[in-house]
């Protein structure tokens, strides 16, 4: 493993890991208005939601590594202190990528990326119709980070007001992950997006306390077929099989057939109780694993 001092290497060469590894990033089109009244589109992924009370997103709009300049993003919300934040999907991330071009301060990234404007309810900006999502904030403060090109200036913004298309709800009236289709920025040229083969839940109850990976009995928190992943699975218990829970996993026909071939080893309970987890039946798995502790076999 390498060790850097980020004071050690130029700051494109820094910005450039950075980003690489704190990723993927959700990404904000953000949309201002300048004091001429020219509208102005471009897409940050330092960029998150940071409060629900006050419901607050926070994006970064970094002075230009080249030169030391700001760009004309924060020029206008320092002027005029209001701004929407629109989602990218990848239907339209091609064309988010376009308005990222550092075109002059009188131009209207709107017609160079061919996205359509909607006049906001509570802001002067405009919202970008083909976003599934549009939130209208007022900045409450920007915070800069330092005066040289790649320092960032925080740009604290409180939702007013925000819209959501109907097409992203599923029949139970949940946001679907899967009908938004969002895109995250990575390094360099890179993107993802939050399709059905990279999409994953998990299920973690926030008020049941697992006994935790200490609490594991040795030889399954040491054991070789178990991945970190597995013992997770396990630790999330609320509580250890205890000795008849164990028993009752004797009359499954996957242990059953063990015992039949003689093959019931510690590793091949402990290799079954891992397929079982994969299966999704988890306190199986752990009265299976603990039928060896148990000395039932």
């Amino acid at each position: 493993m390498s060790s850097i001092d980020p004071k050690s290497i130029a700051t494109r060469d820094l910005h450039q890991i950075l980003v690489s590894m704190v990723a993927p990033r959700p990404i904000a089109l953000v949309s201002t208005i300048s004091e001429e009244g020219v509208p102005n589109l471009a897409p940050y992924s330092f960029f998150n939601v940071f409060s629900s009370n006050p419901p607050t997103l926070i994006f970064s709009s970094n002075l230009r590594i080249k030169d030391d300049t700001s760009k004309d993003t924060l020029h206008n919300v320092q002027r005029n202190g209001e701004v929407v934040i629109n989602a990218v999907t990848r239907k339209i991330a091609r064309q988010v990528a376009l308005a990222s071009v550092e075109y002059a301060a009188d131009v209207n990234e709107f017609e160079k990326a061919g996205l359509t404007p909607l006049q906001s309810e509570v802001v002067k900006p405009f919202r970008v119709a083909e976003s599934p999502a549009q939130f209208e904030c007022k900045v409450k403060k920007i915070m800069p980070l330092g005066d040289k090109g790649g320092a960032g200036n925080l740009v604290i913004c409180e939702v007013v007001m925000l819209h959501l298309h109907d097409d992203i709800y599923d029949e139970k009236g949940k946001i679907d992950p899967l009908r938004l289709d969002l895109v995250g920025r990575m390094g360099r040229t890179y993107y993802c997006h939050a399709g059905e083969e990279s999409i994953f839940s998990i299920y973690q109850p926030f008020d049941q306390l697992g006994i935790g990976f200490d609490q594991l009995p040795r030889p399954i928190r040491e054991s070789r077929v178990f991945s970190g992943h597995d013992l997770a699975l396990l630790a999330a218990q609320t509580e250890i099989p205890g000795r008849e829970e164990a028993m009752e996993a004797l009359k499954l026909q996957e242990v059953k057939s063990l015992i039949e071939a003689g093959n019931a080893s510690e590793e091949a309970l402990h290799e079954l109780a891992k397929r079982l987890l994969n299966e999704k039946r988890n306190r199986e798995a752990f009265a299976v694993a603990m039928l060896y502790i148990y000395e039932l076999i």
